[in-house]
C-alpha cells in the first residue's frame, strides 16, 4: 500500500481531535485534570495587497493526552 503525506496529516489532526475530546472528557476528574491543561500556540498570517487582503487566525491547544494521541495515530499510521 502506498502511503502518502496526506495520509498521515489526516492520522494527525484526527489524533489532536481525539486528545481533545477525551482531554475534555478527563478534566472533570479530579485525579486526572493535569491531562486536559493545555497550551495556547497562535499564528496570525494577515496582508493586505491592495486587489488581495487576507487574515488567517490559527490556534492550536496541545495538551498531554493530545500529544499521546497524536503519536498513536502516527504509530498507527507506520503500521498500515
Amino acid at each position: 500500500m502506498h502511503k502518502s503525506y496526506v495520509t498521515l496529516i489526516l492520522f494527525i489532526l484526527l489524533g489532536l481531535l481525539a486528545g481533545s475530546i477525551i482531554g475534555q472528557l478527563l478534566s472533570q476528574i479530579d485525579g486526572l485534570a493535569f491531562l486536559a491543561k493545555s497550551a495556547q500556540i497562535s499564528w496570525e498570517p494577515k496582508a493586505d495587497l491592495q486587489a488581495i487582503a487576507y487574515d488567517i487566525h490559527v490556534v492550536l491547544k496541545l495538551n498531554l493526552i493530545s500529544l499521546f494521541c497524536v503519536i498513536a495515530a502516527i504509530w498507527i499510521y507506520r503500521k498500515i
